[in-house]
């Protein structure tokens, strides 16, 4: 029997997804700091994981995404912004590292913007919809219903944020968190199935 994820009025009515506060996000910076975060990462065996691109509005326009990759580990998450040329050759290291898997919802679109950008074919990726397919669920979960599903909790996502600008060299406290907890509710819902 083919099931169906919950609808955002299904899960509104469930008690808040716990993300990780501000001061568990960590925006390397220096050639040191984006060391220190790649042998954290690496050391982790699986990750959450997302990317955030600009958007585009204009119809043909072509993303030059990603700008922000993210990793989330237990107790903290790392946003890379590919702005800054140190994080490149860390971001290349565990993107192509088999001992880390990268786990996250809908990673199609990230998979080929990761190489249209950086030249680079992901290792260990598992994408969460393909669990709930194989569960039942329809062809694309997404993090917002999974959460729902698996955790009892409701995750809520901002339009307003979802939309804004990713390419700006200083991201926002509200982007922030948006980015460092998609990647942290992939990694609770696969820890906990």
């Amino acid at each position: 029997m083919k099931k169906t994820a919950p609808t955002k009025a299904e899960t509104g009515v469930l008690p808040p997804f716990q993300g990780l506060p501000l001061e568990r996000i960590l925006v390397p910076r220096t050639e040191a700091e984006f060391a220190a975060a790649t042998a954290h990462i690496l050391a982790a065996g699986a990750v959450g994981f997302d990317t955030e691109a600009k958007p585009t509005f204009a119809p043909g326009e072509v993303s030059s995404g990603p700008h922000v990759v993210q990793f989330a580990l237990p107790t903290q998450a790392f946003l890379f912004q590919l702005h800054r040329p140190e994080s490149l050759p860390c971001l290349v290291q565990i993107l192509q590292s088999p001992a880390v898997r990268k786990v996250g919802f809908g990673l199609e679109q990230d998979r080929g913007q990761i190489h249209a950008r950086l030249g680079v074919t992901m290792q260990a990726v598992l994408d969460l919809n393909s669990i709930f397919r194989q569960q039942g669920y329809g062809t694309s979960m997404g993090v917002r219903a999974a959460v729902g599903v698996v955790l009892r909790q409701r995750f809520h996502k901002s339009k307003k944020t979802t939309t804004s600008n990713w390419a700006q060299p200083q991201l926002s406290p509200t982007q922030m968190l948006y980015a460092a907890n998609d990647a942290f509710a992939a990694l609770r819902v696969y820890q906990a199935l």
